[in-house]
């Protein structure tokens, strides 16, 4: 079910919110309700509530950047190259690809778009603290934790991305200008919502097939579990270890038989899907005047090999960036499922097309454009591709699970059984032991293009051995501790009137 973000779309436009620009005027209306009265009915609450979930979508095109969040990781792992024309194409990402991205040079879009999702959230909060006439008590619990689930997941991206940020849970007022925090105190205040919110516990474990899409309480519980673990905070693994267990154990989720069926347009929201951000491709009017407009994504064009004629291979073409590096392919053993679900292997077709820059013959097959994937878009075909992002999957609840075991001393043949779980679905018949490094590489072939292996190198300190030079001159830095966050743009340093100081990259 995907109705939902065209239902956010829509919203937002209603409700006439701006994102991607600097400055706004505000004018009282001498026949329109202000914002305050107008936010002080159940119905209106309600559509805030749903613009609050708008900027989910927007990081693949938005604020005039490709910026896919997850693909942003990905570029800085080890598993994909950049790509394009050249190095001068996207070059923002070629940069950080190779640890050497500059204040001007560096994803700015991520930053706007996150902090657009936080503002929105404090907008429900500050509606419901004035106080909704029609709402129940039920109600304000219900908005209330679903904001601030939001709130943390867009915090996560300034959190990661960007670590000392200006950070506010109330909007702000004339100047606009907010304290700057560290990285550990906006970790603070993550845990804290994610902390309120699963307190409430107004949210479904799992959302019925018409609601999917809203955040859930297992979603929270990964989000938990993720930046716990990101951040090592060994005092809260236990309630992290907890939380994972009981997605494991619930009905509601399980591994799904093929792991090339989640990845299917008929795997969307399927028993391992915890959580998707969703786009739809029918009816999408997402256009390259329109770009925050409801729809689809951009995503399996950016990643799909350019001048591909058209449906061959059931595949449609794209701009040929972030293609798979052919040792990703070789990773995985012949006999691994997931190798085929994972890597489009384009050279062994044979059919031609336009081979572009640091195009070894594979791309990822997860998240390709299918001949059929944008059926039904009524405006720019390339940017509505019917693909739901996925986030958080029932796999990752096992693996996070085994390695929280590992951590706390824990029960070690529960911690075996949860890792070999994954590693025989994907085919393959070895019992594997339950050590960190075993944990790791699992985690590494399972989520190939899914946004999470260059954090998960950062948290186990694998990163300055494994992010290194590669044999063809094309990242020639090797990663270390200082440029763990981005710089911050310097649009954002320009506007902050000297209250921002700039991270060590």
């Amino acid at each position: 079910m995907k109705a939902i973000y065209k239902t956010l779309g829509l919203a937002a436009v209603a409700l006439g919110m701006t994102a991607c620009g600097d400055d706004f005027l505000n004018v009282t209306s001498p026949t329109q309700p202000s914002a305050d009265e107008y936010f002080s009915t159940k119905e209106h609450v309600d559509e805030a509530v749903v613009a609050a979930y708008d900027p989910l979508q927007w990081t693949d095109w938005g604020c005039g950047e490709y910026a896919p969040f997850t693909l942003i990781s990905d570029i800085m792992a080890d598993d994909f190259w950049v790509g394009g024309s050249d190095a001068n194409d996207n070059q923002n990402w070629h940069l950080m690809a190779n640890y050497s991205a500059t204040p001007l040079k560096v994803i700015t879009s991520v930053w706007v778009e996150a902090f657009s999702g936080v503002k929105r959230c404090n907008d429900v909060l500050e509606d419901i603290e004035r106080g909704v006439a029609d709402a129940t008590q039920a109600d304000i619990d219900y908005w209330t934790a679903q904001v601030k689930v939001l709130r943390a997941f867009y915090a996560n991206w300034l959190w990661k991305f960007y670590g000392n940020v200006p950070y506010f849970d109330r909007n702000l007022t004339e100047p606009y200008i907010a304290e700057q925090i560290s990285a550990d105190a906006l970790y603070a205040h993550m845990i804290g919502d994610l902390e309120d919110a699963i307190a409430l516990n107004a949210l479904e474990f799992r959302a019925s097939d018409a609601e999917a899409g809203l955040v859930t309480t297992a979603m929270a519980y990964m989000l938990y579990a993720e930046i716990v673990m990101y951040q090592r905070d060994t005092d809260r693994y236990a309630t992290a270890l907890k939380y994972m267990k009981e997605i494991i154990d619930s009905p509601d989720y399980d591994l799904m038989d093929n792991y090339g069926d989640i990845f299917k347009e008929s795997g969307e929201w399927c028993k391992e899907s915890i959580w998707e951000i969703n786009y739809i491709s029918q009816n999408a009017i997402r256009d390259w005047g329109n770009p925050l407009a409801a729809g689809g994504t951009v995503l399996p064009t950016l990643i799909s090999p350019n001048n591909w004629p058209s449906g061959a291979d059931g595949h449609n073409g794209g701009w040929g960036f972030a293609p798979l590096r052919k040792e990703t392919y070789e990773r995985f053993s012949p006999d691994d499922a997931r190798r085929a679900a994972t890597c489009w292997d384009v050279a062994s077709t044979g059919i031609e097309y336009n081979k572009r820059y640091q195009d070894f013959g594979f791309f990822l097959e997860k998240y390709a454009a299918q001949a059929d994937g944008n059926a039904g878009q009524k405006a720019s075909g390339e940017l509505n591709y019917n693909n739901n992002w996925r986030i958080y999957r029932y796999s990752e609840a096992l693996l996070n699970a085994a390695e929280l075991i590992v951590a706390t001393g824990g029960n070690t043949g529960e911690a075996k059984t949860y890792l070999n779980r994954v590693h025989n679905r994907a085919g393959l018949q070895a019992q594997l032991e339950p050590t960190l490094d075993n944990i790791i590489e699992e985690r590494h072939l399972e989520f190939i293009g899914e946004g999470k292996r260059y954090w998960d190198l950062i948290r186990t300190d694998k990163a300055s051995s494994a992010l290194v030079p590669d044999e063809y001159g094309y990242r020639t830095n090797t990663w270390s501790p200082n440029k763990k966050h981005l710089p911050i743009p310097q649009s954002e340093i320009d506007k902050s009137q000297g209250t921002l100081t700039q991270n060590p990259y």
